[in-house]
């Protein structure tokens, strides 16, 4: 019998360890990777059932990486395992096309439930979440109504990520395969659209919206 085939995405090696020995007796699982873009790289690459990706990783985020992966691959199914129980990331998340949303606390208890439910054609949402959720408009109050999501493109969020994780213009140009001026007008652009005036106060709207994690 074929098992299913899952890649996970977390930057937290002892999680990742536990999550190994959760997943591994029923599923296969492929690779294990700890950034947003070797994320969508091997995704794409070896085309899995199932993404397991937290919401907050380096270089690119866990939705950005959805956002990226999915037009492309729509037969993947992507499950968020993530420590963010705000209904606005749950929205966003869905927004890009997840089919799980789980709290890294319950994974002991959801994880395979949810993989399984995502395979099946269905939706898994914590129990605590999906709580939420039904007393918000859904997308109402995501994060695209006060976020990066109405008034960002997808470049755009990529810089401020990238910004915010404190990447010189140089670096940035080099991950994004751009020129430094084009980095520096998206910068420019995002600061011009947030009205925002520092790198400092930019730092700090990508921890608020969940673009990075706190240091």
């Amino acid at each position: 019998m074929v098992r299913p085939r899952v890649l996970l995405a977390d930057d937290h090696q002892i999680l990742v360890e536990g999550l190994r020995s959760l997943l591994e007796p029923e599923f296969d699982l492929l690779e294990t990777v700890e950034d947003g873009r070797e994320l969508v790289e091997r995704a794409l690459a070896l085309m899995p059932d199932v993404v397991v990706a937290d919401v907050s990783m380096p270089l690119l985020n866990g939705i950005e990486a959805a956002r990226q992966i999915l037009p492309k691959a729509p037969k993947i199914r992507v499950v968020f395992l993530t420590m963010h129980a705000d209904v606005a990331y749950a929205n966003e998340a869905f927004r890009a096309g997840a089919s799980g949303y789980i709290l890294k606390r319950s994974a002991a208890g959801e994880l395979v439930a949810a993989i399984r439910e995502a395979l099946n054609g269905g939706v898994y949402v914590t129990p605590s979440v999906a709580s939420a959720m039904m007393n918000d408009t859904f997308g109402r109050k995501g994060l695209n109504q006060s976020g990066p999501g109405v008034r960002l493109t997808s470049r755009q969020r990529e810089v401020l990520q990238l910004v915010a994780e404190g990447r010189t213009i140089k670096e940035i140009a080099a991950i994004l395969k751009l020129s430094p001026k084009t980095v520096e007008f998206h910068k420019y652009r995002v600061m011009e659209q947030l009205s925002i005036r520092s790198t400092a106060e930019l730092t700090q709207y990508a921890v608020k919206h969940g673009i990075v994690s706190p240091a």
